[in-house]
């Protein structure tokens, strides 16, 4: 992998307090200041000041930690491969990032919804829509785990209206593409350290897809962003903070004055385990995201041009797209007639 600069102006990514918005006209001035900088210069932030509970958090990270402790035939019991909607637990190196495998296993969570099986007219995308998985051994994890969906689909949609109103658009103009029928995404990650076999992603590099990620990490490191230089720096911890990250579909709306960014993990040395949570503020799948308004469209320079990896106008064939190359598995068992042709 690149080597990490250790340019001392890239030592840590901007930080927010988004409780600025509550302390008066002149406070939450500055906090559209800092928001509007970090999300067109950098695409990722620091964010304090979220308003989350600590209790609310160490009840999150306790239940994964209990999860990531089962004996492996109670995890893989929720094999992902059983789901065709992709949720449930995902082995060490069977996800796919660029092609390559991600040292790392997980649980994957969605809004708790019947299955929609799409009608031969319908989008494929409703697949995604369908109920999760949980050890039944463990019932906090899914207390927890809806619960952390619930308040982190609150507090991006909060910081969403400030990033908006930060650029002069309309805070509420996304508003109705999420609601009750949103699409929020929860992982929870274990990187159970060094592959052993000298590959170290732990997930290679990529960017999100949907709006907003506000990811929890532990302290032990290993978030890296790509910052000006085109070099990828390291994200150091800050504690009791979310990093947040721009996903494609806010730099599609905003004709890439905002930036979604290239980001990646590398495992841990030896034996070292991280952990992580990253939450994903997406829109209905069906939801068409429209062209901001805002004044300074007149400076954005244009989406990144990717010809690998197109972006659709409903979000839902967005996500099937990515979820389709991470988990082969799943798609080779469910989904064989949505795979392109070799």
């Amino acid at each position: 992998m690149t080597n990490v600069s250790t340019n001392p102006s890239y030592q840590q990514l901007p930080i927010i307090d988004l409780s600025a918005a509550d302390r008066g006209p002149q406070a939450r001035a500055l906090l559209h200041a800092q928001l509007h900088s970090a999300a067109h210069d950098v695409g990722f932030f620091q964010l304090v000041g979220h308003g989350v509970p600590k209790g609310e958090i160490d009840a999150l990270v306790s239940a994964m930690r209990r999860f990531f402790a089962l004996p492996e035939d109670e995890r893989l019991a929720l094999d992902n491969v059983r789901s065709p909607h992709f949720r449930g637990y995902t082995r060490t190196g069977d996800e796919r990032t660029g092609g390559s495998r991600d040292w790392r296993d997980q649980l994957d969570i969605g809004a708790e919804r019947e299955a929609r099986i799409p009608g031969a007219d319908e989008p494929a995308y409703w697949w995604l829509q369908g109920p999760n998985q949980w050890p039944g051994s463990l019932p906090e994890l899914r207390t927890a785990a809806l619960g952390w969906i619930a308040r982190l689909s609150g507090v991006a949609e909060r910081l969403l209206h400030e990033l908006l109103t930060a650029i002069g658009a309309p805070a509420d103009f996304y508003d109705p593409i999420f609601g009750a029928r949103a699409h929020p995404h929860l992982k929870l990650v274990r990187y159970p350290g060094s592959a052993g076999d000298g590959a170290d992603q732990g997930v290679g590099a990529h960017k999100d897809y949907g709006f907003l990620t506000l990811l929890l990490q532990d302290q032990v490191g290993g978030l890296q962003v790509q910052r000006e230089d085109g070099l990828f720096h390291e994200v150091p911890p800050v504690e009791g903070a979310f990093v947040v990250n721009l996903g494609e579909l806010l730099e599609v709306a905003t004709d890439g004055y905002l930036v979604a960014t290239n980001h990646r993990v590398v495992s841990p040395p030896g034996a070292t385990e991280r952990f992580s949570v990253p939450f994903f503020y997406n829109p209905r799948l069906d939801a068409r995201v429209e062209p901001l308004t805002f004044p300074y469209a007149s400076a954005a320079p244009g989406v990144t041009d990717d010809p690998g990896n197109p972006l659709f106008a409903e979000y839902g064939y967005n996500e099937l797209k990515g979820k389709l190359r991470a988990h082969p598995l799943v798609a080779e068992r469910h989904h064989g007639t949505l795979l392109s042709p070799a």
